[in-house]
C-alpha cells in the first residue's frame, strides 16, 4: 500500500505493546500521536531515534502528545529495547509488518549486495481527531524528534 497522505484519516489498528496491553489507535483520540515506524530494535540508527524521544519526552508530555514506536520485533524484543535504554513510551510489536503495510511503510530497502524487504523509517504526525497532520518519509535519526517537536499543533 502507498502512504497516507497529510489530510487524510489515521488508518486504524490495535497491536501488542511491549507490556503486553493492546494499543488501539483509536482510543488515543483527544491528544496528538507521533506514530513513528522505525526498522530494528537496538540498532545504531533505531536507538538514536528512540533515545531522542526519551530524551525530549517532556516536552512531548507538556504538549499532551503520545508518542508510540512501531516495529516488526516481538514484545520481548522490545521489554529489553526498552529497559536498555529506559525509554518512557510505548513499543509496538508489528510481527507480521501488517500494520506497517497499512501505512506503505513496508518497502524494498537497498544494501550492498542487493534488496530486500523492510520497515522504511517513516513517522505520522496524527491530530487530535485521528487526521493525518504531516508525514515524515525517510526519516534520518539525528535531529528528527526536534523536527516532530516542531510540528505538533498548538495545545
Amino acid at each position: 500500500m502507498s502512504i497516507p497522505p497529510a489530510g487524510k484519516p489515521a488508518p486504524d489498528f490495535s497491536l501488542m505493546s511491549d507490556n503486553g496491553s493492546t494499543v488501539r489507535l483509536a482510543d488515543l483520540r483527544g491528544r496528538p500521536v507521533v506514530l513513528y515506524f522505525y526498522p530494528k530494535d537496538d540498532t545504531p540508527g533505531c536507538t538514536v531515534e528512540a533515545c531522542a524521544f526519551r530524551d525530549d519526552y517532556g516536552a512531548y508530555e507538556k504538549a499532551g502528545a503520545v508518542i508510540l514506536g512501531v516495529s516488526p520485533d516481538s514484545v520481548d524484543s522490545h521489554k529489553k529495547f526498552k529497559a536498555k535504554f529506559h525509554l518512557p513510551f510505548p513499543l509496538l510489536a508489528d510481527e507480521g509488518h501488517r500494520v506497517a503495510e497499512t501505512y506503505g511503510t513496508w518497502g524494498e530497502k537497498k544494501h550492498p549486495g542487493g534488496t530486500r524487504m523492510g520497515i522504511l523509517r517513516t513517522t505520522f504526525l496524527i491530530g487530535p481527531d485521528g487526521v493525518l497532520i504531516k508525514v515524515f518519509e525517510n526519516v534520518k535519526p539525528d535531529g528528527h524528534s526536534q523536527e516532530i517537536l516542531g510540528a505538533l499543533p498548538p495545545t
